[in-house]
């Protein structure tokens, strides 16, 4: 692994295990947590790794994702500016470890974690990533879910119900978008990166087709006031929700017909399919090349990243 990854596994939290302690030490720097007060009830906390809701009231606290694990410390912290009430609950919306890094010490301190089964699953496994060339082991039992569902589950919670809805094989296999109706707040989740290419687990069960279908769930539950929190990227709303859709649908479609004049991989990331957003959305994190791969192999059944041959290494 060269120098060029490092960037890449802090930016997307994935693989804790593969942080240096020099880089370790880096993340463990001072964060500027910035708290953005969205109803009477809803929070949303950027800081650094996946965006936060957090949910405050009489009945005390819960969260959805919980960011490093080498932030925890600053992050409850920041949570507790928020509220001094107990965190009763967190719901996590993928397994990659800059939404679930500060699972241990929340179920540690009593926090009741909630996820799809296919969280458990993967967190409870050592889980390879071809993108990544590296593999993330298993978490501590502390930080596993300990309420696991398939489809959605609903808590009534501060004065509102709020449900999470599985989503099929989006950004990974376990995604859930988060819907707190009487506030009009959607939790996309990695579903929704706001304003830059997103990262499609294919070695975590996600695709183009699922994201696509995922993000339509969230445009069906939004309304032109409809507060939208992107995992990645700056809060949205419906019409941002509506052209990231637009996006992915017209990508795809581009590269699909790539496919079905029988180009290759490398045929079709040289034929530049997404050169229309390239300068807006693709010098962030994700590469128009990553992008095309995943769509690619998404589109002929590759259930994994993989690079053409005689392409340049673009994450190593």
């Amino acid at each position: 692994m060269t120098h060029r990854v490092i960037p890449a596994l802090l930016a997307a939290g994935l693989l804790v295990s593969a942080v240096t302690a020099a880089d370790a030490r880096a993340q463990d720097k001072p964060v500027e947590y910035v708290p953005t007060p969205l109803s009477g009830t809803v929070t949303m906390v950027k800081g650094r790794g996946g965006n936060i809701a957090v949910s405050s009231g009489e009945d005390g606290v819960f969260i959805i994702d919980d960011q490093l694990k080498p932030l925890t410390d600053q992050l409850l912290a920041a949570l507790a500016k928020i509220s001094d009430r107990p965190i009763r609950f967190v719901i996590n919306t993928h397994y990659h470890g800059d939404h679930v890094g500060g699972n241990e010490a929340l179920g540690k301190g009593g926090s009741v974690i909630l996820a799809h089964d296919n969280i458990h699953r993967r967190m409870t496994s050592d889980q390879f990533s071809h993108f990544f060339d590296s593999t993330t082991p298993a978490w501590p039992d502390d930080s596993l879910p300990v309420v696991t569902f398939n489809d959605q589950v609903t808590l009534h919670f501060n004065g509102e119900p709020v449900t999470a809805y599985h989503v099929p094989r989006g950004h990974t296999d376990g995604d859930s978008i988060v819907h707190f109706p009487a506030s009009n707040v959607i939790h996309m989740g990695d579903i929704f990166f706001n304003g830059r290419y997103p990262f499609i687990d294919l070695d975590g069960g996600g695709s183009i087709q699922g994201m696509i279908g995922a993000v339509e769930l969230g445009l069906s539950l939004a309304d032109d006031e409809t507060q939208i929190i992107a995992g990645h990227g700056p809060l949205g709303d419906k019409t941002s929700l509506q052209a990231y859709h637009d996006f992915l649908s017209a990508a795809r479609d581009n590269i699909q017909a790539l496919v079905d004049q029988g180009m290759s991989l490398q045929q079709t990331i040289d034929a530049k399919p997404t050169a229309q957003w390239d300068e807006a959305m693709g010098k962030i994190w994700i590469t128009p090349e990553q992008l095309t791969t995943f769509i690619f192999n998404s589109l002929t059944g590759v259930e994994r990243y993989t690079r053409p041959e005689g392409s340049g290494d673009t994450t190593e």
